[in-house]
């Protein structure tokens, strides 16, 4: 990126932190260590929709193995054709696999100097990447981090993260019911500071 990290205050650093949670959940299945470091979360005790989710998640890590994840996360979110769940902006929003929600992106991603990781395979509009370019934002402190996510996550991945949280594994229920509650609370924290955002993204 163009914007070197800065020292991020603690709510920042946690938000980054979710955010890349929730791209290593959507893009492969957890192994043991991660599996065990959910089950033994200690989540504050109150009735938020965050909390709520955390806890649910974590008390289905308890019950969960490393190889029936495997199969879980190919058949929600990566499938022999397709998953249960097909987690891309492009799809979501335009109806079809590299469509105009990817070319918007790739534009402005570039205009941000954030650069694709060669190995990985899967489209940039793909909900893991989406993820993990929002906490590069966070990080560096990026002006543009509300305009980003108002404009390449808002739109559909509270609707994409809801479908994820219908399927029938417990685990992949609760990351959808996880990121759903966190989207939706980003979504209340930057809508109002996008609008008066001066940097211009092009929307798809």
């Amino acid at each position: 990126m163009h914007e070197e990290a800065r020292e991020l205050d603690e709510d920042d650093a946690l938000r980054a932190d979710v955010y890349r949670l929730l791209a290593r959940l959507l893009r492969e299945p957890p192994d043991t260590e991660l599996l065990g470091w959910l089950a033994n979360l200690q989540v504050e005790d109150d009735t938020s929709p965050l909390a709520v989710s955390w806890r649910g998640l974590s008390e289905a890590s308890r019950g969960s193995r490393p190889e029936t994840l495997a199969r879980a996360h190919f058949r929600h979110l990566v499938g022999v054709i397709q998953g249960d769940v097909t987690p891309y902006a492009s799809w979501y929003r335009n109806g079809e696999l590299m469509d105009q929600a990817l070319v918007a992106l790739r534009h402005d991603l570039k205009a941000l100097g954030i650069e694709r990781n060669e190995p990985t395979r899967e489209p940039e509009d793909h909900l893991a990447a989406l993820c993990e370019a929002m906490a590069l934002l966070i990080e560096s402190g990026s002006r543009a981090e509300a305009r980003f996510f108002m404009t390449h996550i808002a739109p559909w991945a509270s609707t994409c993260l809801t479908d994820l949280a219908g399927v029938e594994s417990d685990f992949y229920s609760g990351v959808g019911r996880l990121g759903r509650a966190f989207i939706d609370r980003e979504e209340a924290l930057l809508a109002r500071e996008a609008a008066h955002e001066p940097v211009r993204l092009v929307e798809p």
